[in-house]
Protein backbone atom coordinates (compact mmCIF):
# COMPACT_ATOMS: atom_id res chain seq x y z
CA UNK A 1 0.00 0.00 0.00
CA UNK A 2 1.26 3.43 -1.15
CA UNK A 3 1.52 6.50 1.57
CA UNK A 4 -1.14 8.31 0.26
CA UNK A 5 -3.71 5.15 0.21
CA UNK A 6 -2.06 4.45 3.89
CA UNK A 7 -2.66 8.35 5.13
CA UNK A 8 -6.54 8.10 3.46
CA UNK A 9 -7.19 4.88 5.18
CA UNK A 10 -5.69 6.04 8.72
CA UNK A 11 -7.52 9.10 8.66
CA UNK A 12 -11.19 7.97 7.54
CA UNK A 13 -11.22 5.17 9.62
CA UNK A 14 -10.29 7.02 13.15
CA UNK A 15 -13.03 9.35 11.66
CA UNK A 16 -15.80 6.23 11.34
CA UNK A 17 -14.70 5.49 14.94
CA UNK A 18 -14.71 9.27 16.30
CA UNK A 19 -18.30 9.14 14.68
CA UNK A 20 -19.29 6.04 16.32
CA UNK A 21 -17.83 6.40 19.73
CA UNK A 22 -20.14 8.47 22.37
CA UNK A 23 -19.67 11.72 22.63
CA UNK A 24 -18.09 12.17 25.62
CA UNK A 25 -15.53 9.26 25.37
CA UNK A 26 -15.08 10.57 21.75
CA UNK A 27 -14.11 14.26 23.08
CA UNK A 28 -11.73 12.35 26.09
CA UNK A 29 -9.63 10.38 23.33
CA UNK A 30 -8.95 14.14 21.43
CA UNK A 31 -8.71 15.55 24.81
CA UNK A 32 -5.79 12.73 25.74
CA UNK A 33 -4.51 12.62 22.01
CA UNK A 34 -3.97 16.50 21.94
CA UNK A 35 -2.33 16.51 25.31
CA UNK A 36 0.28 13.77 23.84
CA UNK A 37 0.92 15.72 20.82
CA UNK A 38 1.72 18.66 23.06
CA UNK A 39 4.45 16.71 24.62
CA UNK A 40 5.52 14.72 21.56
CA UNK A 41 6.13 17.82 19.22
CA UNK A 42 8.81 19.86 20.60
CA UNK A 43 9.08 22.03 17.35
CA UNK A 44 5.21 22.66 17.36
CA UNK A 45 4.87 23.47 20.62
CA UNK A 46 7.46 26.23 20.52
CA UNK A 47 5.86 27.70 17.40
CA UNK A 48 2.36 27.72 18.93
CA UNK A 49 3.91 29.22 22.07
CA UNK A 50 5.85 31.85 20.03
CA UNK A 51 2.51 32.58 17.97
CA UNK A 52 0.77 32.27 21.67
CA UNK A 53 3.53 35.33 22.96
CA UNK A 54 2.18 37.54 20.82
CA UNK A 55 -1.24 37.66 21.65
CA UNK A 56 -0.67 37.49 25.40
CA UNK A 57 1.80 39.82 25.45
CA UNK A 58 5.52 40.35 25.42
CA UNK A 59 5.10 40.17 29.84
CA UNK A 60 3.44 37.45 29.61
CA UNK A 61 5.22 34.85 32.38
CA UNK A 62 6.63 32.05 29.88
CA UNK A 63 5.06 29.18 32.45
CA UNK A 64 1.28 30.91 31.79
CA UNK A 65 2.55 31.12 27.78
CA UNK A 66 3.46 27.09 27.84
CA UNK A 67 -0.35 26.38 29.85
CA UNK A 68 -1.63 28.34 27.12
CA UNK A 69 -0.28 26.12 24.69
CA UNK A 70 -0.90 23.08 26.12
CA UNK A 71 -4.95 24.07 26.52
CA UNK A 72 -4.51 24.57 22.55
CA UNK A 73 -2.94 21.60 21.62
CA UNK A 74 -6.18 20.01 23.42
CA UNK A 75 -8.80 22.64 21.53
CA UNK A 76 -7.44 22.13 18.31
CA UNK A 77 -7.94 18.05 18.72
CA UNK A 78 -11.40 19.08 19.51
CA UNK A 79 -11.59 20.75 16.45
CA UNK A 80 -11.34 17.54 14.60
CA UNK A 81 -13.15 15.58 16.53
CA UNK A 82 -15.95 18.07 15.94
CA UNK A 83 -14.99 17.84 12.47
CA UNK A 84 -15.43 13.92 12.23
CA UNK A 85 -18.68 13.52 13.84
CA UNK A 86 -20.54 16.70 12.37
CA UNK A 87 -21.25 15.34 9.13
CA UNK A 88 -23.34 12.54 10.79
CA UNK A 89 -25.06 15.22 13.50
CA UNK A 90 -28.89 15.87 12.67
CA UNK A 91 -29.96 19.45 11.32
CA UNK A 92 -32.33 20.14 14.24
CA UNK A 93 -29.51 19.49 16.85
CA UNK A 94 -26.92 21.63 15.05
CA UNK A 95 -29.53 24.58 15.07
CA UNK A 96 -29.37 23.70 19.00
CA UNK A 97 -26.23 23.66 19.85
CA UNK A 98 -25.13 27.17 17.96
CA UNK A 99 -25.63 30.64 19.03
CA UNK A 100 -24.64 33.74 17.08
CA UNK A 101 -24.77 37.20 18.13
CA UNK A 102 -24.90 39.60 15.07
CA UNK A 103 -26.65 37.25 12.85
CA UNK A 104 -28.49 40.80 11.51
CA UNK A 105 -25.42 41.82 10.78
CA UNK A 106 -25.13 38.77 8.32
CA UNK A 107 -29.40 39.14 7.60
CA UNK A 108 -28.74 42.37 6.64
CA UNK A 109 -25.81 42.02 4.08
CA UNK A 110 -27.13 39.27 2.24
CA UNK A 111 -30.70 41.25 2.09
CA UNK A 112 -28.57 43.87 -0.11
CA UNK A 113 -28.37 41.30 -2.33
CA UNK A 114 -24.65 42.14 -3.65
CA UNK A 115 -23.13 38.84 -1.30
CA UNK A 116 -21.59 38.95 1.77
CA UNK A 117 -17.70 38.08 2.76
CA UNK A 118 -17.22 37.08 6.44
CA UNK A 119 -13.41 36.96 7.10
CA UNK A 120 -12.74 34.54 9.82
CA UNK A 121 -9.68 33.59 11.74
CA UNK A 122 -8.71 29.88 12.41
CA UNK A 123 -10.40 30.34 15.88
CA UNK A 124 -13.09 26.91 17.01
CA UNK A 125 -15.31 25.79 14.26
CA UNK A 126 -16.02 27.80 11.55
CA UNK A 127 -17.35 24.46 10.07
CA UNK A 128 -20.08 24.25 12.87
CA UNK A 129 -21.01 28.06 12.05
CA UNK A 130 -21.28 26.97 8.48
CA UNK A 131 -23.24 23.91 9.05
CA UNK A 132 -25.58 26.24 11.44
CA UNK A 133 -25.71 28.46 8.38
CA UNK A 134 -27.43 25.54 6.40
CA UNK A 135 -29.79 25.16 8.97
CA UNK A 136 -31.13 28.67 8.27
CA UNK A 137 -30.81 27.80 3.84
CA UNK A 138 -27.79 30.47 3.70
CA UNK A 139 -25.01 28.16 2.56
CA UNK A 140 -21.75 29.53 2.65
CA UNK A 141 -18.69 28.91 -0.07
CA UNK A 142 -15.18 28.62 1.74
CA UNK A 143 -11.95 28.00 -0.06
CA UNK A 144 -9.66 25.28 1.47
CA UNK A 145 -6.10 24.43 0.52
CA UNK A 146 -5.28 20.90 -0.92
CA UNK A 147 -4.32 18.27 0.80
CA UNK A 148 -2.57 14.84 -0.26
CA UNK A 149 -3.84 12.36 -1.09
CA UNK A 150 -6.02 13.71 -3.37
CA UNK A 151 -8.57 11.17 -2.57
CA UNK A 152 -8.27 12.41 1.11
CA UNK A 153 -9.25 16.23 -0.06
CA UNK A 154 -12.42 14.87 -1.93
CA UNK A 155 -13.16 13.20 1.35
CA UNK A 156 -13.08 16.63 3.18
CA UNK A 157 -15.14 18.52 0.07
CA UNK A 158 -17.83 15.08 0.68
CA UNK A 159 -17.90 15.52 4.30
CA UNK A 160 -18.59 19.38 4.51
CA UNK A 161 -21.09 19.08 1.35
CA UNK A 162 -22.93 16.67 3.34
CA UNK A 163 -22.51 19.82 6.56
CA UNK A 164 -24.27 22.05 3.91
CA UNK A 165 -20.54 23.87 2.76
CA UNK A 166 -19.51 24.04 -0.27
CA UNK A 167 -15.29 23.93 -0.64
CA UNK A 168 -14.07 25.65 -3.42
CA UNK A 169 -9.98 24.10 -3.54
CA UNK A 170 -7.33 26.77 -3.55
CA UNK A 171 -6.15 26.89 -7.14
CA UNK A 172 -5.97 30.10 -9.55
CA UNK A 173 -9.95 29.36 -11.13
CA UNK A 174 -10.79 30.06 -7.29
CA UNK A 175 -11.23 33.52 -7.63
CA UNK A 176 -14.00 33.24 -10.33
CA UNK A 177 -15.90 31.30 -8.56
CA UNK A 178 -16.05 33.45 -5.57
CA UNK A 179 -16.91 36.17 -7.44
CA UNK A 180 -19.45 34.20 -9.21
CA UNK A 181 -20.96 32.90 -5.91
CA UNK A 182 -20.89 37.45 -4.76
CA UNK A 183 -22.68 38.09 -7.60
CA UNK A 184 -25.05 35.65 -6.75
CA UNK A 185 -26.15 37.29 -3.73
CA UNK A 186 -24.43 34.68 -1.61
CA UNK A 187 -22.06 33.68 1.44
CA UNK A 188 -18.47 33.24 1.19
CA UNK A 189 -16.16 32.85 4.26
CA UNK A 190 -12.82 33.29 4.13
CA UNK A 191 -10.26 31.95 6.74
CA UNK A 192 -7.40 34.82 6.28
CA UNK A 193 -5.32 34.78 9.30
CA UNK A 194 -2.28 32.77 7.31
CA UNK A 195 -1.07 33.88 4.27
CA UNK A 196 -0.19 30.45 2.97
CA UNK A 197 -0.05 31.62 -0.58
CA UNK A 198 2.92 34.15 0.86
CA UNK A 199 1.93 37.22 -1.43
CA UNK A 200 -0.28 38.84 0.86
CA UNK A 201 -0.55 42.71 2.07
CA UNK A 202 1.70 43.75 4.97
CA UNK A 203 -0.25 44.48 8.00
CA UNK A 204 0.63 45.18 11.99
CA UNK A 205 -1.06 42.12 13.38
CA UNK A 206 -0.56 42.14 17.88
CA UNK A 207 2.07 45.01 17.19
CA UNK A 208 4.27 42.93 15.09
CA UNK A 209 4.30 43.01 11.04
CA UNK A 210 3.13 39.76 9.40
CA UNK A 211 0.96 39.80 5.90
CA UNK A 212 -2.69 38.93 5.54
CA UNK A 213 -4.18 37.62 1.96
CA UNK A 214 -5.78 40.44 0.20
CA UNK A 215 -8.54 38.58 -1.04
CA UNK A 216 -11.61 39.78 1.24
CA UNK A 217 -10.69 43.27 0.59
CA UNK A 218 -10.09 42.66 -3.07
CA UNK A 219 -13.60 40.79 -3.72
CA UNK A 220 -15.47 43.56 -1.39
CA UNK A 221 -14.12 46.08 -3.27
CA UNK A 222 -14.36 44.73 -6.80
CA UNK A 223 -18.28 43.55 -5.69
CA UNK A 224 -19.51 45.97 -3.43
CA UNK A 225 -20.04 43.22 -1.17
CA UNK A 226 -21.04 43.45 2.70
CA UNK A 227 -17.53 42.80 4.02
CA UNK A 228 -17.53 41.32 8.12
CA UNK A 229 -15.76 39.20 10.55
CA UNK A 230 -16.36 36.82 12.68
CA UNK A 231 -15.87 33.77 14.36
CA UNK A 232 -17.14 30.71 15.96
CA UNK A 233 -16.45 29.28 19.61
CA UNK A 234 -16.19 25.90 20.93
CA UNK A 235 -17.93 25.52 24.01
CA UNK A 236 -19.18 25.70 26.63
CA UNK A 237 -19.48 22.25 26.23
CA UNK A 238 -20.85 20.57 23.54
CA UNK A 239 -22.08 23.99 22.25
CA UNK A 240 -20.43 26.74 19.96
CA UNK A 241 -20.60 30.48 20.39
CA UNK A 242 -20.01 32.81 17.29
CA UNK A 243 -19.95 36.37 16.44
CA UNK A 244 -20.75 38.16 13.89
CA UNK A 245 -19.27 41.86 14.14
CA UNK A 246 -20.36 45.00 12.41
CA UNK A 247 -19.63 45.40 8.77
CA UNK A 248 -16.49 47.21 7.45
CA UNK A 249 -17.05 50.24 5.73
CA UNK A 250 -15.72 49.44 2.18
CA UNK A 251 -16.00 53.14 0.73
CA UNK A 252 -13.44 54.12 -1.79
CA UNK A 253 -11.08 56.36 -0.33
CA UNK A 254 -7.64 56.57 -2.44
CA UNK A 255 -6.47 53.61 -4.72
CA UNK A 256 -7.28 50.21 -5.38
CA UNK A 257 -3.70 49.28 -3.78
CA UNK A 258 -4.34 51.73 -1.25
CA UNK A 259 -8.27 50.88 -0.25
CA UNK A 260 -6.76 46.88 -0.23
CA UNK A 261 -4.73 47.84 2.16
CA UNK A 262 -6.37 49.72 4.06
CA UNK A 263 -9.04 47.42 4.69
CA UNK A 264 -6.97 44.41 4.74
CA UNK A 265 -5.44 46.39 8.31
CA UNK A 266 -9.15 46.99 9.19
CA UNK A 267 -9.85 43.05 9.00
CA UNK A 268 -6.46 42.10 10.97
CA UNK A 269 -7.52 44.96 14.23
CA UNK A 270 -10.61 42.86 13.99
CA UNK A 271 -9.36 40.01 13.84
CA UNK A 272 -6.89 40.84 17.09
CA UNK A 273 -10.15 41.32 19.13
CA UNK A 274 -11.51 37.41 17.99
CA UNK A 275 -8.59 35.79 18.61
CA UNK A 276 -7.79 37.26 22.23
CA UNK A 277 -11.41 36.39 23.16
CA UNK A 278 -9.57 32.57 23.30
CA UNK A 279 -5.97 32.39 22.44
CA UNK A 280 -6.31 28.41 23.27
CA UNK A 281 -8.77 28.08 20.29
CA UNK A 282 -6.79 30.18 17.81
CA UNK A 283 -5.57 27.22 15.62
CA UNK A 284 -2.04 28.33 14.35
CA UNK A 285 0.98 26.13 14.07
CA UNK A 286 3.24 27.64 11.49
CA UNK A 287 5.32 30.71 11.71
CA UNK A 288 3.21 33.48 11.43
CA UNK A 289 5.40 36.85 12.00
CA UNK A 290 7.65 38.10 9.28
CA UNK A 291 10.86 37.36 12.24
CA UNK A 292 9.49 33.86 12.31
CA UNK A 293 9.28 33.17 9.20
CA UNK A 294 12.74 34.50 7.94
CA UNK A 295 14.07 32.45 11.00
CA UNK A 296 12.28 29.41 9.97
CA UNK A 297 13.82 29.57 6.16
CA UNK A 298 16.89 27.65 6.09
Amino acid sequence: MDKGRAVFRTYTTLARGLSALPEPVAQGVGNAVGEALFHLRPASRATVAANLQRVLGPDADPADVDRWAKRAFKAYARYWVDGARLPGLATDKVAKRVHIDGLAHLDEGLAAGRGVILALPHVGSWEYGGAFMATRDVRMTAVAERVEPVALFDYFVEQRAAMGLTIVPLDPSAGSTLLATLRAGELVGLLCDRDIEGNGIEVEFFGEATTMPAGPATLALRTGATLLTGAVYSGPGRFHHGVIEPPIDTTRTGSVRQDVARLTQEVAARLERLIARAPDQWHVFQPLWLADREEATP
